[in-house]
């Protein structure tokens, strides 16, 4: 849906139902898009579609996105932006570590993009951006050092392939797609200086390189074109759960002129600042209710003198976490954005207030999207309607902006 503040558009994203197919996809969001789209009183509203690999290949049958196009105009619903995150499987199955894959060093992750993009190119609507997000490149504890630098180069290569044909969109159409990398929690890119450095050192120089011999750009038009097409996504979640300052990070990418394609507006979970054992017995307790088998929670573990202690996944952090003084333990696990206290926990909400905060001062993406995926792995006392639970979300956002 349109929002007042600087004409930008508010969503959730659908990777929050369950189901792989396109003929699932589609029955999600007849049943439950269309009602929310209704209860919030829009005359119209942007889809945030996820598609996995399966469902993509689907939709692009003859005659099935005519189909698909015909019913938004009948609904009222748009489509700006598409989550190319998890490939495959996202739902009552084992995820884990298994969301990077395939990474961006294979070519099905770039067959993939690339046919989402072909397809949201279609379903755009006129004076509008759109944007793909995708995935960190790969999993950091897939790869050694020496590895990691391979598969942050492998990875351009095919980045710049996608920015070719980002390009010829852009200079046929006039349409600008962006392809909005999410810095996320043991990714390979996992802060904002490191998405800055991979942007710097590898985009900006083997990326120009590339473009300049295989599609015959000039240095000025290639760089141009990696800064149009390649963008940041900011999930507020995950930089969260690094403790990273919103204000830094905003101004680090600015620095660095790197565009921001997307705010991800989500929560993690935290411990609140810690200072006693018994205090901490308590809180992990309570933690302990959302260490669960699907997905991955990587944790940090932030002491008194600010020493940040990553672990892969909330167990092994719940574990480890029995040193003396004051500290203070987040996880990756998306809470509902509307709700900051959960007992003795926390969530990271003010973080999602300070970057709305930032962003009505100075709007710099016209894409924000709610992304709380975790509603069937939630503690069962925290579940309710999934439709009234997605208003309730995207209501608070907006009176968020209002205040």
């Amino acid at each position: 849906m349109q929002i007042d503040h600087h004409q930008a558009h508010l969503t959730y994203c659908s990777n929050i139902h369950p189901g792989e197919s396109w003929e699932a996809t589609y029955s999600n969001l007849k049943n439950h898009t269309t009602k929310v789209r209704r209860q919030l009183g829009a005359s119209q509203f942007g889809i945030g579609l996820r598609l996995s690999d399966a469902a993509s290949k689907d939709l692009t049958e003859e005659g099935t996105l005519d189909q698909f196009k015909n019913w938004l105009d009948n609904e009222g619903l748009y489509v700006f932006t598409i989550n190319g995150f998890p490939f495959g499987g996202f739902h009552h199955q084992v995820v884990k570590d298994k969301v990077h894959l395939p990474d961006w060093t294979a070519p099905e992750r770039l067959a993939y993009t690339k046919r989402l993009f072909g397809i949201l190119s279609q379903l755009l609507p006129e004076g509008m951006d759109g944007g793909v997000s995708t995935s960190p490149l790969s999993y950091k504890f897939w790869h050694d050092e020496r590895q990691r630098e391979a598969v942050k180069k492998s990875a351009t290569d095919n980045l710049m392939q996608v920015v070719i044909q980002l390009d010829t969109i852009y200079q046929q159409t006039g349409k600008l797609l962006h392809l909005d990398i999410e810095p996320e929690p043991d990714g390979i890119l996992e802060t904002s200086s490191e998405f800055v450095i991979f942007y710097r050192d590898y985009l900006l120089k083997q990326g120009v390189n590339y473009l300049t011999v295989k599609a015959g750009f000039n240095n000025s038009r290639a760089e141009e074109a990696i800064r149009r097409h390649i963008q940041l996504c900011y999930d507020v979640c995950h930089f969260a759960v690094g403790y990273e300052n919103a204000a830094d990070v905003l101004l680090t990418v600015a620095e660095a002129g790197i565009e921001i394609g997307r705010i991800q507006i989500s929560a993690a979970m935290s411990s609140g600042p810690i200072d006693n054992d018994a205090s901490r017995s308590e809180i992990i307790g309570e933690l302990k209710q959302f260490d669960e088998p699907v997905y991955l929670h990587q944790a940090v573990l932030r002491t008194a003198a600010g020493a940040l202690h990553r672990f892969p996944d909330l167990s092994p952090a719940l574990a480890a976490w029995s040193h003396d003084g004051p500290s203070e333990l987040r996880t990756h696990f998306h809470v509902p954005v509307f709700t900051r206290d959960y007992g003795k926990l926390i969530s990271t909400q003010s973080d999602i207030m300070e970057v709305l905060s930032l962003w009505k001062q100075n709007n710099f993406t016209n894409h924000l999207e709610v992304e709380t995926y975790t509603w069937d792995v939630l503690p069962p006392a925290m579940r309710s309607d999934i439709v009234e639970s997605i208003v309730r979300e995207l209501r608070w956002v907006l009176n968020a902006l209002d205040a």
